[in-house]
């Protein structure tokens, strides 16, 4: 199979899981506030993949210098960057509108790809990225208001994560795979941690009677192994034979599936708008996958038909 098919596919499920777990985080941070709940699932998610790289790679920890350690911290500190304004932004604004201004990552990472190193778009990927983004607005934006401090804080979360695309994209060809995803995880759970003991009642955190709920446990199992561990792991590996911008565009599908697993797992009901808004993000999505001279061919064929 192609690497790149094989990138975007594999990326896509990524972005499926993401969705999917999304139900399980909300049920788990009515018992553990979010910078705990982060902090536990990055920090099992680390020690999970450092307990796989001593046992089956352990030849990359001779690899492990002062350059790789900074690139890893430097990932992480986005990824961290994205969760925390996220989390802020909630409790100042709406989860649709939050979910619309995080998917403008979509719309970010090209324009800073451009900005930063000067790469240009190919047509079918700008149409793309468009119709996805007008996707996201019909998905996500329940209601239209006035903007708020956290419609703020909720947009320096999108262009953190579009920041993580791009840097993930610049680092992941020069580093080992594990050893690079082992940093930037462990750097989310330290500083999660350190913002739990500053912001939140930490000590929720250690109580059995917290963790050992049914919802808390449950999504700390499955979103650090599966959401954590699997995902960034899968992200940094993939993303060296695709583009930011497709990564970008197979993410906005993220909404999507968690919109899926809503209406099957906890009965929410989707409008029509909604829907037609799952169908152009996933529309925008393939658009932004075929070549820009396969679409030229067809249209020459098509206008050469009508004469």
């Amino acid at each position: 199979m192609n690497k790149t098919i094989l990138a975007d596919f594999s990326l896509l499920i990524v972005a499926f899981i993401w969705g999917i777990t999304f139900v399980l985080v909300q049920d788990a941070i009515q018992f553990l506030e979010p910078f705990s709940f982060n902090g536990i699932r990055f920090a099992i998610a680390a020690l999970f993949l450092i307990v796989w790289l001593w046992l089956f790679e352990r030849n990359q920890i001779a690899m492990c210098n002062k350059k790789i350690l900074i690139s890893g911290i430097f990932l992480g500190f986005w990824l961290f960057l994205g969760y925390a304004f996220q989390t802020i932004g909630l409790l100042f604004t709406t989860s649709s509108k939050a979910g619309f201004i995080t998917g403008l990552s979509v719309v970010l990472v090209p324009l800073f790809a451009f900005l930063i190193w000067k790469i240009l778009l190919s047509t079918n990927a700008i149409i793309g990225v468009l119709i996805a983004t007008f996707g996201l607005f019909l998905l996500t934006m329940g209601d239209i208001s006035a903007i708020n401090i956290g419609d703020i804080f909720v947009f320096m979360c999108a262009i953190a994560f579009a920041l993580h695309i791009l840097l993930t994209g610049k680092f992941s060809g020069q580093f080992p795979t594990l050893l690079l995803t082992i940093i930037q995880i462990s750097t989310v759970a330290i500083l999660s941690i350190i913002c739990s003991y500053l912001f939140e009642d930490w000590q929720q955190a250690i109580q059995i009677k917290v963790l050992f709920t049914e919802e808390v446990l449950t999504a700390l199992i499955i979103t650090s192994l599966f959401a954590t561990a699997f995902a960034f792991f899968a992200q940094t590996n993939f993303q060296k034979y695709t583009s930011a911008t497709r990564v970008a565009l197979i993410f906005a599908m993220e909404p999507v599936f968690a919109a899926v697993a809503g209406y099957f797992w906890a009965g929410e009901r989707l409008s029509n708008l909604a829907f037609l808004g799952c169908f152009l993000i996933f529309f925008g999505m393939l658009l932004a996958e075929v070549p820009s001279e396969l679409t030229t061919l067809l249209r020459k064929r098509i206008k050469n038909f009508n004469r």
